[in-house]
């Protein structure tokens, strides 16, 4: 089954081990409305991302995305803020767990962690794992998503997912 997944937007980039605290720091755990989490994603590690990210736009960054704590509210804030796909060159293994488990598209890709710069308009195609930066004319080729992966993040998470069957 192809479900023809695509995302496109401009890019927000971020270095190595981006870790979890920054991607929601720990003084607004006290919520766990996405909502709310949203309203300071990035906040220690881009004063700006939540008055300039715009529904569709995409984080590309480096190694080691996502370390630190597995709090699942890092992704619910990436995904809440309006983020529709994460590509990095690495992911820390339990924020890519739970990047899935609540259907937020997320790609290893190194080539298009290193060609990919902030500000660039990206597009990517999760049937083919193909990332087109529209800005520079380049394309990369990512690991497309399995078809099962491709429920989960279009019934928006694992639960939703299994709740539908």
């Amino acid at each position: 089954m192809v479900i023809n997944m695509k995302a496109s937007g401009s890019v927000f980039k971020y270095g190595d081990n981006v870790d979890t605290d920054v991607i929601i720091p720990a003084r607004y755990l006290n919520s766990s409305d996405p909502a709310e989490l949203a309203l300071y994603c990035m906040e220690d590690i881009d004063k700006e991302f939540v008055k300039k990210v715009r529904k569709g736009d995409m984080i590309v960054a480096n190694k080691n995305f996502g370390c630190g704590s597995s709090r699942e509210h890092a992704p619910i804030a990436i995904k809440a803020s309006g983020i529709s796909c994460v590509i990095a060159e690495t992911f820390a293994r339990i924020f890519y767990r739970n990047a899935i488990n609540i259907g937020l598209p997320i790609i290893e890709c190194p080539e298009a962690s290193r060609g990919i710069e902030n500000g660039d308009e990206v597009e990517v195609d999760f049937d083919s794992g193909i990332i087109t930066n529209k800005t520079k004319g380049t394309s990369f080729q990512g690991q497309p998503f399995p078809a099962f992966m491709q429920k989960i993040i279009a019934s928006e998470g694992l639960i939703s997912y299994i709740n539908n069957k």
